[in-house]
């Protein structure tokens, strides 16, 4: 371990998506939803949006907690938006939207792009940045739209789409790191530790093979 101290992560988002993919990592992170209203922050850059939205979630969940002096407490904070022809996608406001936004998406690609926003609270100190990922939409007909919108997935994500659930066989490929359009990397998140002086194995639960 790094540091003298057990670590205890906190991860500020409803999202069972970012939750699976640490707990995939071998890591168990507390969730404490932010409570953010997304839509009081404008800003035209589609990555320095996500990340103001990330830096903000951390922060609400910061005033929030209650460090435990036998603990080093990180708390991260993600969001993700998708950029399609110069547009900034996040949730759709309602199913008509979705479609609308999937027939403009078929056959194309967009970027999404998800900021992270990692807190050491004791030290008061943070890192952050963007991953960015293109992601190619398969030529999906209206009634593939229609169905998929029906099941309610696209409108409690960004851009309208996963790759981890319903939506994975409407993407036809991406570039870069999937975890991305899941809403959070976890090669930057190691970067991210780094830079506060950490090792991401210093996470991994005590359940996980081979782990300290």
């Amino acid at each position: 371990m790094s540091g003298s101290l057990p670590l205890r992560l906190v991860l500020a988002s409803a999202s069972p998506a970012r939750r699976k993919t640490l707990q995939a990592a071998g890591i168990e992170p507390e969730v404490l939803v932010s409570g953010v209203d997304e839509s009081v922050v404008v800003n035209d850059r589609a990555d320095e949006l996500c990340l103001e939205l990330a830096r903000l979630k951390a922060q609400a969940v910061l005033t929030r907690l209650h460090p435990a002096e036998d603990q080093r407490t990180l708390v991260i904070g993600c969001d993700s938006v998708l950029e399609f022809d110069g547009q900034i996608f996040g949730k759709p406001a309602d199913s008509a939207d979705a479609v609308r936004r999937w027939e403009r998406m078929r056959g194309r690609s967009g970027v999404l792009h998800s900021g992270h926003c990692l807190v050491d609270v004791a030290a008061g100190r943070r890192a952050e940045a963007v991953a960015s990922t293109t992601v190619h939409f398969a030529a999906v007909s209206d009634d593939e739209i229609a169905t998929y919108v029906k099941t309610g997935e696209p409108l409690a994500v960004a851009g309208a789409f996963t790759i981890d659930g319903l939506g994975g066989p409407f993407v036809e490929r991406i570039e870069g790191d999937p975890g991305t359009v899941v809403g959070l990397s976890l090669p930057l998140l190691r970067r991210l530790l780094a830079e506060l002086e950490l090792q991401i194995t210093d996470l991994w639960s005590r359940g996980t093979p081979s782990a300290p």
